[in-house]
């Protein structure tokens, strides 16, 4: 990895990708310091401090700590996240949109951005007047009057709009997923407080603690094992031999190699975590819309809805909604990690490929059999893949129950090793392209 780094700082198109992608995640964290005019950065500082286990606790995690100084950035890029769940949901519903993005080719992918970019813009809107509701009684706005309602949601969707842009760039100009990369950068932001955090355990008053600092390697050694699992996972693939016939095209004989399909166990990636939890935490950011006094409420259907969504991010309910929103949180990331894997890969088409070509399975016939084939190998793998996401998820919501209540849980660290692997890979696929080495040399 680090001789890749290297090589890729000595290239002189690489390094002015890196450098470019670098100015534009500087750009990201100063505007998460610019907090939005009309705001009381002291009553602000309070009520953040008060509500940091809760549902702003991971918006702040995801932002980079922009939420809790209500900056420009608050909502971080998750109203372009939810706008891409329901676009590619609307493929499998409406045709036009289906033969848009199968056959539309550069004008059709730039259609789907187009539609992905104005219901982001909506979603903000949504979002940004939830947020301003929520907090209007709380005393963090200097103002309550329409003016400052209006000034305050206008910069929340100007935020998000400009880290549209900024994840854009990065993916056309820079390295990696833009889009990804943004929540990488605000994950690891926290990373100094984890480790702030593991200090208290050793020294927090002062006193050295034998109990804190076995819990403390245990918390390091946990970390590392995670950390090894996710890039055993993420590495992992299963290769589909195929062999290609020989075949007469032109006046030269071509074919008889060997060759394999690779298969990935964690195809989806840790885009599943992020589709599943925005749809979990969304109805405990538009309830307050509605019903001001939710939080105070004990009882009632929505009541019953908004603990269930907030069990997400949050120990302070029942542990019987948490358990409930686990199982739900479970089948969500497995569904969706069965839905963008086949999304982004189509057994039918590998398989009138490889026939087109000549190509076969060694002991699967042409045609549908490789189909069903490969269908079945994809099934397997996703279901496995899926489950593993799942545990990684789904484990902190317990641990905040115990002492081990760490921000920096299973699936940031998921995230987190998922962004570097890619961008190392792409890093890896750019010095290929400029160094690659013909025949001739």
């Amino acid at each position: 990895m680090f001789k890749t780094i290297i090589n890729a700082i000595k290239t002189p198109e690489v390094r002015k990708r890196i450098l470019y992608t670098l100015l534009l995640i500087v750009i990201f964290r100063l505007g998460c310091y610019i907090t939005i005019p009309g705001v009381d950065t002291f009553q602000l500082s309070t009520i953040m401090n008060a509500s940091a286990s809760g549902l702003s606790g991971i918006v702040d995690l995801i932002s980079g700590g922009a939420f809790s100084r209500f900056s420009i950035f608050a909502m971080s890029i998750t109203p372009y996240i939810t706008a891409s769940i329901v676009i590619q949901l609307l493929t499998f519903v409406i045709p036009a949109l289906e033969r848009l993005a199968k056959e539309g080719g550069e004008v059709g992918r730039r259609k789907m951005s187009l539609y992905t970019k104005i219901l982001t813009i909506i979603l903000a809107l949504i979002e940004g007047l939830g947020i301003y509701l929520s907090y209007r009684n709380s005393g963090i706005f200097l103002d309550t009057g329409i003016g400052t309602a209006i000034t305050i949601i206008i910069s929340l969707m100007a935020g998000t709009a400009i880290l549209m842009w900024l994840g854009e760039e990065i993916t056309n100009k820079g390295i990696g997923n833009g889009i990804s990369l943004i929540i990488f950068v605000g994950i690891i932001a926290g990373l100094p407080s984890a480790v702030v955090t593991i200090w208290n355990l050793i020294a927090g008053n002062g006193t050295f603690s034998t109990t804190g600092l076995l819990t403390a390697i245990g918390v390091i050694i946990g970390a590392i094992l995670l950390v090894a699992g996710v890039v055993f996972v993420q590495q992992a693939e299963r290769r589909i031999p195929v062999q290609y016939s020989k075949r007469v095209v032109g006046r030269k004989m071509v074919g008889a190699q060997n060759t394999h399909i690779p298969l990935k166990l964690a195809m989806a990636g840790v885009m599943p975590i992020i589709f599943a939890s925005s749809f979990m935490t969304f109805p405990a950011m538009i309830i307050p819309l509605f019903i001001k006094d939710i939080a105070e409420r004990t009882s009632g259907f929505w009541y019953t809805i908004y603990n269930f969504s907030l069990a997400t991010s949050s120990s302070e309910v029942a542990i019987g909604f948490t358990i409930a929103n686990a199982i739900i949180y479970l089948l969500l990331i497995i569904g969706f990690t069965y839905f963008y894997t086949y999304a982004t890969f189509n057994p039918a088409d590998i398989s009138n490929n490889i026939k087109r070509n000549g190509g076969f399975i060694p002991g699967i016939r042409a045609g549908k059999p490789t189909t069903e084939y490969l269908s079945n190998v994809i099934s397997k793998l996703t279901l496995y893949g899926g489950i593993f996401l799942a545990i990684i998820a789904i484990l902190p919501m317990f641990l905040r129950f115990t002492t081990l209540n760490l921000a920096f849980g299973g699936t940031s660290i998921l995230i987190v090793v998922s962004v570097a692997i890619e961008i190392v890979q792409q890093m890896e696929s750019q010095l290929a392209v400029r160094h690659y080495k013909g025949f001739l040399d």
